[in-house]
């Protein structure tokens, strides 16, 4: 029997949300302009960019105070990332 299922839920939906931004950060660092795949990488980075917002706004629904100012500053960089290449919302 769980004691705490609520603060583990949080904890697990704050996780999945910082992976969700993790990875699309890490794919937008490694993307290159000019690469012969380029497009396919922007397409990739779209979804992963897309999943880590998902992410992020379901975590924000149970998030403490701490995770919210932490999941506000992901979606902040995930905006960045949008700007810089343009991705159609």
């Amino acid at each position: 029997m769980q004691q705490y299922p609520y603060n583990k839920d949080k904890q697990q939906a704050f996780q999945a949300a910082q992976q969700g931004y993790e990875e699309a950060q890490g794919l937008f660092n490694v993307i290159i302009s000019d690469s012969d795949s380029y497009g396919h990488q922007l397409k990739h980075l779209k979804n992963e960019v897309n999943e880590a917002y998902q992410q992020i706004e379901n975590a924000l629904e149970v998030a403490s105070e701490h995770q919210r100012a932490q999941l506000e500053r992901f979606q902040q960089d995930l905006n960045s990332i949008v700007s810089e290449v343009n991705l159609p919302e």
